[in-house]
């Protein structure tokens, strides 16, 4: 018996803490069906906006997105065009995948540059708060006094309509919103006991915020930037819509929404399907983004 028992906590490796976690965490997304097709979706446009990207480069179907054909402009859906032309004979489907990577690429990168920014200026308010908190703040407020859309609109004037431009209108308008959130955070981590045992034991400031508090604020950092991008991504779409941003011939989905909205009447598929792409996007980042603020809420138990 004894021998037994000893091979058995012989054989009985350690958990990892986690591994554990993450496990748990998996459990709980899967219990919220909703957030589980957001995140299958997410996963099929990711793949083949990688797809898009590398045929628009390399054309592996031999079809540019700008290829015209004035004999077959206004076709609706068949078998040779899927999702029909538009007013110059371009194929919707090929212009709609090769836009995808564009899309999405401006809504990630307009949202990693705003909590590149947005973070450190939340932590760093609350961590020390006075004079630095007022100041920080002060100038999220007036950034938060523009509507975002009017901001980014402001932004894209002065700087000119391009790719790069909206990108950095959008993640100036977001930066406010990772600072508040990433602040209330900040505030109510560092009055943990644990962190005033830390700074008793000498501590500095560098290795308490980033061992003890950015790890334990990453949950609502994550679910805001999940959130965030469908945002973003409807912004980006809002701004080309009106001009202003991703510029034609490039196939972004706003600027298709421009180029078909003179034809909605006699040719309504030219603006459906990138309409359509935009939405089934944007709902697949808010139901994901749900189910992430579920999982990762310590309280959220089912």
């Amino acid at each position: 018996m004894a021998v037994a028992s000893k091979e058995r906590i012989r054989d009985t490796k350690p958990v990892n803490p986690r591994v554990k976690s993450m496990k748990d965490f998996y459990k709980r997304l899967k219990k919220n069906k909703s957030a589980l097709i957001g995140f299958y979706i997410l996963v099929f446009f990711f793949i083949v906006s990688i797809f898009g990207a590398l045929d628009a480069n390399y054309g592996f179907t031999g079809i540019s997105s700008n290829a015209t054909s004035l004999t077959e402009k206004l076709e609706g859906p068949s078998a040779a065009h899927w999702f029909g032309t538009d007013h110059l004979g371009r194929d919707i489907f090929i212009r709609i995948i090769h836009g995808m990577y564009i899309t999405l690429g401006v809504g990630f990168a307009a949202t990693f540059l705003a909590g590149l920014v947005g973070v450190p200026l939340g932590i760093l308010a609350g961590y020390y708060g006075g004079w630095l908190d007022t100041i920080i703040m002060r100038l999220m407020d007036v950034l938060l006094a523009f509507p975002g859309i009017l901001l980014a609109l402001a932004i894209v004037s002065v700087l000119g309509g391009s790719t790069i431009n909206v990108t950095i209108a959008i993640a100036i308008g977001a930066v406010p919103q990772f600072a508040r959130i990433v602040r209330g955070s900040t505030l109510t981590t560092k009055k943990l006991e644990y962190v005033d045992a830390i700074r008793a034991l000498g501590a500095r400031d560098g290795k308490i915020i980033f061992q003890h508090i950015l790890p334990n604020i990453m949950s609502p950092i994550i679910v805001n930037t999940t959130l965030f991008i469908a945002t973003a991504i409807l912004s980006a779409a809002g701004l080309s819509f009106l001009g202003l941003g991703v510029q034609p011939p490039t196939p972004e989905w706003g600027a298709m929404l421009n180029d078909g909205r003179n034809y909605m009447y006699q040719a309504g598929h030219i603006t459906f399907f990138p309409g359509m792409m935009i939405v089934i996007v944007v709902l697949a980042f808010n139901l994901f983004g749900d189910g992430l603020r579920d999982a990762l809420d310590p309280k959220f138990k089912k």
